[in-house]
């Protein structure tokens, strides 16, 4: 089974846990199998992996989410980076030339398309396996995953089926229509659609190679930034009449929000809280390192992060995005595929910051042109390189990084330090990059 992941989202709608770098899918609130906290994409991931071990999984990813990708799957996981944001339909075009050209998948092989953040059980994978026989065995140009609704919502897309079988035909869709629209079509027995959607990848390719002269990956790739901003729906489902439906009736969740977060949380709170006066129907989570009191609150959600602190009814909270746009500031948090980074303060002529980088991980080798830098060892164990002469370092240790000198550090173990810099103009700009033979050390 060849899954291709879609992890979209500009990182508005879960302030302040989620921002551009650290979209919603990447925020570890989930509760693992062994009690440890896992991501929306570790989560989807790992289920795949245990329903299907024989699936090739590919994530569909703009750049800046690699670092945050491989961090938390690992270097080996497949992912086809989009080098510039554009819409639904150039994404899953590039993801399928990916599995063509680079992966070598033959152009009649089912592609299967899901976004890399709904909440869902175990049997939503096994209709994933029947969205491809559907699709390779009557030959339907695509096949979708059509979920039962439980509620009248405009927050949703409506497939029409023809009847109401497990595989039907799609009768027409119809996009976030209002509540008591919505109601009446649940009665006709619409579905809400899920986003997910199977296909022969030479079907996409040859509609790629009409709408968007497609000569090949390396091609496509190389254009990437010219191309139209075009989602799949309007590309292909309005203009496709052979389109089918599996009927899927099990757990599934779109956690776009931080409402429907709530709802599929294993506890009403998430890191250092205390509830106290009778709170109601009230969720907290905290990713700062003081605590939050939650007292007498009813219907409300309180999220707290470097980038920021929200109190919001939960209703309300559905609504943050234009709000947050305003307010939003620098990156406070981040991973990077060899750790994370977390901003502690800042001033006019000074940053602090606790750098944490994993195992045999380490920085590239670069100087500053504008700042000094101050590193203290806090935790682990490492290597540090300054102007080419090497430094074991431990707990306690400090490197002074002045102006020009050329450096970087290798973890030996998880290694945190606190960066401070110094200067007048402090920016990620300032960054001379260097080779470095990082295989003698």
């Amino acid at each position: 089974m060849n899954i291709v992941l879609l992890s979209g989202g500009s990182g508005r709608r879960l302030w302040p846990l989620s921002n551009e770098v650290r979209s919603k899918q990447f925020i570890r609130l989930f509760k693992a199998p062994d009690g440890s906290a896992e991501s929306m994409v570790q989560r989807i991931y790992r289920q795949i992996r245990s329903q299907s071990p024989e699936a090739s999984i590919t994530i569909a990813a703009s750049k800046s989410q690699l670092s945050s990708i491989k961090n938390q799957l690992g270097d080996a996981v497949s992912i086809s980076p989009e080098p510039f944001r554009r819409d639904t339909f150039p994404a899953i075009v590039l993801a399928v030339s990916f599995l063509a050209d680079k992966k070598g998948i033959p152009e009649d092989e089912p592609v299967i398309i899901c976004p890399v953040d709904p909440y869902v059980g175990d049997e939503y994978f096994r209709s994933l396996l029947k969205l491809e026989d559907v699709v390779r065995e009557s030959g339907t140009g695509i096949c979708l995953l059509g979920t039962v609704p439980t509620f009248p919502t405009a927050k949703y897309g409506y497939i029409i089926p023809e009847d109401n079988d497990e595989v039907s035909r799609v009768k027409y869709f119809k996009e976030k229509p209002s509540e008591a629209e919505a109601a009446k079509l649940i009665e006709e027995g619409a579905l809400w659609n899920a986003g997910v959607f199977a296909f022969r990848a030479g079907m996409v390719l040859d509609i790629a190679r009409k709408l968007l002269d497609y000569r090949g990956y390396d091609d496509l790739y190389e254009r990437y930034e010219s191309l139209e901003s075009i989602s799949f729906d309007y590309a292909v489902l309005e203009k496709e009449d052979d389109i089918k439906v599996v009927r899927f009736s099990g757990e599934w969740k779109d956690v776009g929000t931080w409402n429907t977060l709530a709802e599929t949380m294993d506890n009403a709170s998430f890191g250092n809280v205390v509830f106290g006066g009778e709170c109601e129907n009230t969720s907290a989570i905290n990713d700062l390192d003081i605590p939050i009191i939650c007292m007498g609150l009813k219907n409300v959600v309180v999220a707290a992060g470097p980038d920021g602190i929200l109190v919001s009814d939960k209703h309300q909270s559905s609504y943050i995005k234009p709000i947050v746009e305003k307010v939003a500031g620098d990156i406070k948090y981040s991973e990077k595929s060899w750790g994370s980074f977390k901003v502690l303060d800042s001033s006019s002529t000074s940053l602090t910051i606790k750098v944490t980088l994993l195992p045999g991980h380490h920085m590239y080798y670069h100087s500053h042109e504008r700042r000094d830098e101050v590193w203290t060892v806090t935790e682990g164990e490492g290597i540090a390189i300054v102007d080419g002469e090497r430094f074991d370092i431990s707990d306690g240790d400090v490197i002074r990084l002045p102006i020009g000198c050329r450096h970087t550090v290798i973890a030996k173990t998880r290694l945190e330090l606190i960066e401070v810099q110094n200067g007048l103009d402090i920016s990620v700009g300032d960054k001379i990059k260097y080779e470095y033979d990082f295989e003698k050390i």
